[in-house]
């Protein structure tokens, strides 16, 4: 596995109590829609002490072709997510990855049916963003309580055929 550095871009707080963050995409750094990162905070911070650092896996929210790599977490109690969300923009951090193998299959002719529920989204949106910047046409049903994500998926309907379940809550 390959470790990568990267620095912290900025934040954004994509629904209530959700935030994204965006990170520099290391030269060379590829990975397939769906995979996830383990991200480790540098020990060089201040708040995180003497210790080498602290790490967290999270999935991939952007597209491979993004220019910038984003992860997004609910946001708890917990030293790590405090730690990131006050951590300085430009703060270094390291990325192990990518991993996993939660990414489309290449039949076409078979629909992708994604269930999630809350930030379990994440891949999805990846998935969703990567397959509607090059028009494939493979039916991605789907549907989403969180509105930030009801906001991505409307916007790929116009691109890619989607269903959601009628008797879901999402907004």
């Amino acid at each position: 596995m390959i470790d990568y550095q990267s620095a912290l871009l900025g934040r954004t707080e994509v629904a209530e109590g959700t935030m994204a963050f965006q990170f520099e995409k290391p030269n060379n750094f590829t990975f397939k829609a769906g995979q996830y990162i383990d991200l480790t905070l540098s020990g060089s911070q201040p708040q995180l002490g003497p210790s080498d650092g602290m790490t967290h896996s999270f999935s991939i929210l952007s597209s491979p072709s993004d220019k910038d790599l984003v992860v997004t977490t609910r946001m708890r109690n917990t030293v790590f997510k405090r730690t990131i969300s006050t951590l300085p923009i430009g703060s270094r951090a390291k990325i192990e990855g990518p991993m996993g193998s939660f990414t489309l299959h290449n039949n076409t002719a078979r629909p992708a049916v994604f269930l999630a529920g809350g930030i379990g989204i994440a891949p999805f949106l990846s998935m969703l963003s990567y397959v509607t910047e090059f028009c494939f046409t493979q039916p991605l049903p789907g549907g989403c309580r969180v509105h930030q994500c009801a906001l991505e998926v409307r916007a790929c309907k116009s691109k890619v055929p989607l269903c959601s379940d009628p008797h879901a809550r999402g907004q």
